[in-house]
């Protein structure tokens, strides 16, 4: 036969195509799940970050922000800032909200002044407002309103004044920017601030300077040339580019590691590929026989049927990039306020591309090898392949799998954002498959060197497992990958859920309380005595800072701040104290005498020393009010962030801020009973001061926790249909020499319940023993992310875990032997004809 052009090639194709259809069911089934999962998850990222950048303005609240801890800015520095563009100042800072009726609760109270805001639209559920409330009068959010019943026209208290209620907040413009917050908001106008006498010499707040630049300006150059001009400010700067910095970080992180569970789900459904298209390729043995009979040569008929599987592939992965443009409409239009910014409508081109070449990749790296075995095997050789076996791959096919591989390792590490995480995690997959095959070689050795059952049908379910056209290797994988992914699941699910019980320790304090005045820290402590004789209270003293030097080198002249070196971003707690703090054990350098009256000496966290290179005898400087003080470092410390104690970074030695004002922060753990009293007692008896309850902050922290785990669930789902789905293509693409064995065992006298007990057993030797290999590989793939990702305990729940495996197995045992019943079905004669 000739060279025939692609056109009659492709007629060829598209009509034998049309005939059995339905045979490239699984390769179109397992492309369009992971095309659509990674073309969904890259879409989200994209969306949120990309309206997070166009809405920075907004959620900055300006063009470029100064933020300054503990004052509020001099008149030299609104000059500068006025200097620049039209600035808007606000104050921020932790609350009590007092009802009338005495119930009180902590709350986020800003001031803003009469430009707020200078971006965005601050809205009432009574419409829009610009600049401040009313003198006299509060706007409040919904959840304040609903927690303590206080509705508009009624009053409210904080600190020392009492405010109308003006309204009840729809929508705050800046309120992602704002960051975490303990307590629903409540602002007032920057005038009717003093009057509540919640700003002390050292209290705890935060003054922001937002300002709307000209057109024409460049935020970090403006930003610098103002540092330079006021160096000893000590302000945290930040531009519109990146208004919300960790959620930003944060989505991006979260969106790589989802992508790659996405890919993983696409690697897995390509096993189904490549299973799908062997089953195609088997059914469609007679046509490829009658081309070569014809004189058609081995390309053409390469050509032929891979026009028809690229057609196949290309719809599907269509049909998955149509899913996953339109998923984040819907996951916006679903998920509500869980999602930081509501993405809108639009087509992010870069994740749809990377989908669609992870698709097309994936189909030529496992839809290759059984297509380009029917290319050396002569047409008698295509009509006893159900007894005699398939060709070896060749050299040239290796190659290009081999390629296609290396692009899609390439293509992941080089959009990923940390390149070596993805490696790893590619790293880590690749050997699991490389695992799980050399098990299926080692399970047919074992059983063809096994000495022979006496009984028949178990004699039947170990040859089964050995004899030639087995299809040992390709149910070891697809019921190895099934296993696997449902205990990785199960104990992620549960180390999240036991980090979750985990937050509260069982001797957790009731309260935090913030801004309690040095001077009335022993009434403070009698108080709470009087209240609960065998209360436990820790008070220390709390100021803010930014770190501006270390070893010598300034923070601000830094090009990239060194990995994990999160205190040097903004301004952080620091304390003083004479003994080493509960919850710390020092691990190098020793801790000052209890009377040390020296040059200022400080201990750091081990961890965050090392991200900074510190050894014993280095500088650190901190801005404190706009003085900077340099410390040596004496010591390091551990310190167990989990307790729910006063745990800092940073902490100096006495006498190192005596010159700054500065306010106490307390624990307070008390019995149930007296939480209710000292909930009421403490806002009245200090205004300043503000209330934490433990309970609520256990809210927010498994809220997030519970998302992360939900978002961890959703893309998993996927890779466990994807398993699903090589299991049941698999199990299609040794149907025909089932049918086969099944016909001959009828023929010799077998019953359908005999036949199907072989295959049980067969299903059943698998399952146990993949069962417990998958336990070890799960396991170590959850260690990884749990620890490493997120940076939590690894404590699966064993009976959880147990029952999932035992319910993953017998899952596996359930489709294998429902796709096994319809060969039970197989009449001899009409089998025989059509082999």
């Amino acid at each position: 036969m000739s060279v025939l052009p692609l056109a009659t090639l492709w007629r060829i194709a598209r009509r034998d195509l049309a005939t059995r259809i339905r045979g490239l069911r699984l390769l179109a089934v397992c492309l369009f799940l992971g095309v659509a999962t990674l073309a969904a998850i890259g879409s989200l990222t994209s969306g949120i970050t990309s309206e997070l950048e166009r809405r920075g303005q907004t959620i900055l609240g300006g063009d470029i922000e100064f933020s300054l801890p503990q004052r509020e800015a001099s008149a030299e520095e609104m000059a500068g800032f006025r200097s620049i563009g039209a600035p808007s100042a606000t104050v921020r800072l932790r609350a009590m909200a007092n009802a009338p009726g005495g119930d009180a609760l902590l709350s986020e109270l800003k001031g803003v002044d009469g430009a707020y805001p200078l971006y965005g639209t601050m809205r009432l559920e009574s419409g829009a407002r610009r600049g401040a409330p009313p003198a006299g009068s509060i706007w409040i959010g919904k959840d304040l309103a609903s927690r303590l019943g206080l509705t508009v026209g009624g009053d409210v208290k904080f600190g020392e004044k009492s405010f109308r209620i003006d309204g009840v907040i729809a929508e705050e413009p800046d309120r992602l920017g704002e960051g975490f917050t303990l307590g629903p908001v409540a602002i007032i106008g920057l005038g009717d601030l003093p009057a509540t006498q919640l700003i002390q010499p050292g209290s705890l707040y935060e003054s922001k300077y937002r300002v709307r630049l000209p057109a024409s300006a460049n935020p970090a150059a403006v930003g610098k040339a103002l540092s330079a001009r006021f160096p000893d400010a000590g302000w945290d700067i930040t531009d519109s580019s990146n208004g919300a910095p960790g959620t930003r970080r944060f989505i991006e992180r979260m969106g790589q590691f989802l992508s790659l569970v996405g890919l993983a789900a696409l690697v897995i459904a390509g096993i189904g590929v490549g299973n799908g298209v062997a089953s195609y390729l088997a059914g469609k043995r007679p046509g490829l026989a009658t081309l070569k009979v014809l004189g058609a040569d081995s390309a053409v008929v390469l050509r032929i049927y891979g026009l028809q599987i690229l057609a196949v592939a290309a719809a599907s992965i269509t049909a998955g990039l149509v899913v996953g443009a339109l998923m984040p409409s819907l996951i916006g239009a679903v998920a509500g306020d869980v999602l930081p910014v509501r993405p809108g409508f639009a087509l992010y081109p870069l994740p749809l591309i990377v989908s669609a070449a992870y698709g097309l990749l994936i189909a030529i790296a496992f839809a290759l090898p059984p297509l380009a075995a029917t290319r050396h095997v002569p047409a008698a050789g295509l009509y006893r392949a159900t007894v005699d076996g398939g060709a070896r791959i060749d050299r040239r096919t290796v190659v290009s799998v081999g390629a296609a591989l290396a692009a899609i390792i390439t293509l992941a590490v080089g959009t990923a954002r940390e390149p070596l995480f993805a490696l790893s995690f590619i790293g880590a997959a690749i050997g699991l498959l490389l695992i799980l095959v050399g098990l299926g070689w080692l399970v047919r050795r074992t059983a063809s060197g096994v000495p022979r059952p006496k009984r028949p049908l178990l004699r039947l379910a170990v040859a089964n497992l050995h004899r030639p056209g087995a299809a040992t290797g390709a149910l070891v994988v697809a019921l190895g990958l099934g296993l696997t992914l449902f205990v990785t699941l199960a104990a992620i699910q549960t180390s999240i859920t036991a980090e979750i019980a985990r937050t509260v320790p069982q001797r957790a304090p009731s309260f935090f309380v913030l801004d309690i005045p040095r001077g009335d820290a022993p009434k403070f402590r009698s108080m709470i005595v009087e209240a609960a004789p065998d209360a436990q209270v820790n008070m220390i003293p709390a100021l803010r800072g930014s770190v501006t030097e270390y070893k010598g080198q300034r923070v601000d002249e830094l090009a990239e701040l060194p990995e994990g070196a999160w205190v040097l971003r903004g301004d952080r707690g620091l304390t003083y104290s004479p003994t080493l703090p509960n919850g710390s054990e020092l691990v190098g350098g020793t801790w000052w005498a209890a009377d040390y009256k020296g040059p200022p000496l400080v201990s750091v966290e081990q961890e965050v020393a090392a991200s900074l290179g510190l050894k014993l005898g280095d500088t650190l400087s901190v801005n404190v009010l706009g003085v900077e003080v340099q410390a040596k470092v004496a010591s390091f410390r551990t310190v167990e962030w989990d307790n729910f104690g006063l745990n800092y970074v940073l902490v100096f030695s006495p006498g190192t801020f005596d010159a700054a004002p500065h306010n106490m922060v307390a624990t307070v753990a008390v019995p149930p009973k007296a939480e209710v009293e000292l909930a009421r007692s403490i806002p009245r008896a200090f205004p300043s001061a503000s209330l934490i309850q433990v309970r609520d902050v256990v809210s927010q922290v498994t809220t997030l926790l519970t998302q992360m785990s939900q978002a961890i669930a959703a893309a998993a789902s996927i890779a466990i249909l994807a398993g699903i789905a090589v299991l049941i293509g698999a199990i299609a693409a040794s149907r025909e020499r089932r049918v086969y064995d099944s016909v001959i065992l009828k023929l010799l006298g077998a019953t359908r319940g005999q036949i199907l007990s072989a295959q049980a057993m067969e299903y059943a030797v698998l399952a146990g023993i993949l069962a417990l290999l998958a336990l070890g590989l799960g396991l170590a793939g959850a260690w990884y992310v749990v620890t490493q990702l997120f940076d939590f305990r690894f404590a699966p729940d064993p009976l959880i875990v147990g029952l999932t495996l035992v319910g993953g197995a017998g899952l596996s045992f359930v489709i294998g032997i429902a796709g096994s019943w319809p060969l039970l079905s197989a009449k001899p004669a009409q089998a025989l004809r059509s082999l």
